[in-house]
């Protein structure tokens, strides 16, 4: 078996204990066993401070396998998140094998072969991820009537009238911030009020927002299919919010003048339920500035115990960038 820590090193996580390893693996064996599955060579297992993966083979083939997954308790409504997806939007998910909801695990099979490798074996470009977003806005629009069951299951809320106290709490709890940061970004808080009232103004309802869709979160399971893992980050928000990292990894992949299409190719599922095109498109710029409070939020979601010096860091970035000059779309 061998262990990757990363860079993390210095991370507390329950795979230390060895009480918490034999209950978890053991659990992983039975429900392999109860899926007519058996290990075929030895266990990688992945440690980070967020969560713990333990990949097991069952087969000769690089996808011969399925994953252990622990989160982090504040993000352990992942596992009870990823059982209800599997049920309301199958075709848009890996559906688990098995999850013990109580203690955040989930058991998944292996899903494809994921999109970032895909980009980078050049066998898709702008026109691929037009589409992946186009069956992930599609995949939200069937979610908005599951909200409030999402936020019943742990899902954390990052709701658009929640932003200003989730402001708040990122602001005065961050111990990377000085007191002079402090200051500027309380000043600059009624900027964040007003873009919250225009936003709900448009009347888009609020759905699941993965709040990590880089190119590593989709997997490419067929030609022009995709499917949407790793949930840990999730808030139920707006869900246009979810523009904001697939924007900015089409920027830096293939150039600022694919970003118009992208976007749009996201708001298409959208156009019935009201606002105009030039309306969906303006609430999609303030939702994608808004995100960076859910991306300050997530930096957060750690086992106990592990040094929050770097994230500290990482989620006073994102709270400064809900102001920055540049905008993504």
């Amino acid at each position: 078996m061998t262990v990757d820590r990363g860079q993390f090193a210095d991370a507390v996580t329950p795979w230390e204990e060895e009480a918490w390893r034999a209950e978890a693996l053991g659990w992983s064996e039975r429900e392999l066993g109860r899926h007519g599955l058996e290990e075929t060579g030895p266990r990688d297992v992945r440690v980070r401070p967020w969560s713990i993966l333990v990949r097991f083979r069952t087969g000769a083939g690089e996808r011969d396998a399925v994953w252990f997954k622990a989160s982090a308790p504040d993000a352990a409504f992942e596992a009870a998140l990823g059982g209800a997806l599997a049920d309301w939007v199958p075709e848009h998910v890996v559906a688990p094998f098995a999850v013990d909801a109580e203690r955040g695990w989930s058991l998944l099979p292996d899903g494809g072969p994921l999109f970032r490798d895909v980009l980078d074996a050049g066998g898709a470009g702008p026109d691929a991820w037009a589409r992946a977003l186009g069956q992930y806005a599609r995949m939200q629009r069937a979610l908005t009537p599951y909200a409030d069951r999402m936020t019943a299951l742990g899902v954390p809320g990052g709701r658009t009238a929640q932003l200003p106290e989730i402001f708040d709490g990122l602001v005065e709890g961050n111990a990377a911030l000085d007191p002079d940061a402090r200051r500027a970004l309380r000043d600059r808080r009624p900027r964040l009020l007003d873009w919250c009232a225009e936003l709900d103004a448009y009347g888009i309802p609020d759905s699941l927002d993965h709040c990590d869709l880089h190119d590593a979160q989709l997997l490419a399971p067929a030609a022009g299919r995709f499917t949407f893992f790793d949930w840990g980050d999730a808030n139920v928000a707006h869900p246009f919010t979810s523009l904001l990292v697939p924007a900015r990894a089409v920027r830096e992949r293939h150039g600022p003048e694919h970003v118009h299409r992208l976007r749009d190719a996201y708001l298409e599922p959208w156009t019935d339920l009201g606002p105009s095109l030039p309306e969906l498109r303006r609430a999609a710029a303030l939702a994608t500035r808004l995100a960076a409070l859910g991306r300050a939020v997530s930096w957060f979601r750690l086992f106990p115990g592990t040094p929050t010096t770097g994230c500290a860091e990482a989620s006073a970035h994102w709270v400064n960038e809900l102001f920055a000059e540049s905008v993504v779309l």
